[in-house]
């Protein structure tokens, strides 16, 4: 599928990827994983069912982890100590207010040289930190679609790097 750029005013990285198949979703969670750099933050957004878990699986098999890969859902993070990284992968669907995220102590793992993956990120707000890349996952039909942006330097220049890789 063919990869639609849009550069914003402000210099923002942003465009979209249609996701027919899983190897497509699976060809996107590569390409995050290989632009990836320390303490990135990535913001998962999308409805459920949209293919937040099934990127942030894509990204970990990337990066040659072969355990299980479940949603943190239940236990709000998942920590993956793996290849030339730490990743941390949060799920904030079962916020029901914001302070939570103060409340279990989850701010420690913002900040560091760790990658940090959060799905629900706005159940969070305004206690989370900005996002360097946003990923937005919408259902289209019988499709899905992936929407990159770039909000930060480093963020644009991962934007940049992952539509480099899916659309060359």
């Amino acid at each position: 599928m063919p990869v639609i750029l849009h550069e914003d005013d402000d210099n923002q990285c942003r465009f979209e990827r249609a996701l027919a198949c899983e190897r497509d979703t699976e060809a996107m969670g590569a390409a995050l994983a290989e632009a990836l750099e320390p303490g990135l933050m990535i913001h998962l957004e999308g409805d459920l069912g949209a293919g937040k878990t099934t990127l942030t699986r894509a990204v970990l098999r990337a990066l040659d982890f072969t355990g299980s890969v479940k949603s943190p859902t239940y236990t709000l993070i998942e920590p993956y100590a793996i290849s030339r990284l730490n990743l941390y992968h949060f799920d904030f669907y079962r916020f029901t207010d914001p302070d939570e995220f103060l409340e279990a102590g989850l701010d420690e793992y913002f900040g560091g040289d760790g990658v940090c993956v959060v799905e629900w990120p706005q159940r969070a707000y305004p206690h989370l930190p900005p996002a360097d890349v946003r990923i937005t996952l919408r259902i289209e039909g019988t499709d899905r679609c992936a929407e990159v942006q770039g909000l930060s330097p480093r963020g644009q220049e991962c934007a940049r790097k992952i539509r480099k890789i899916v659309n060359p």
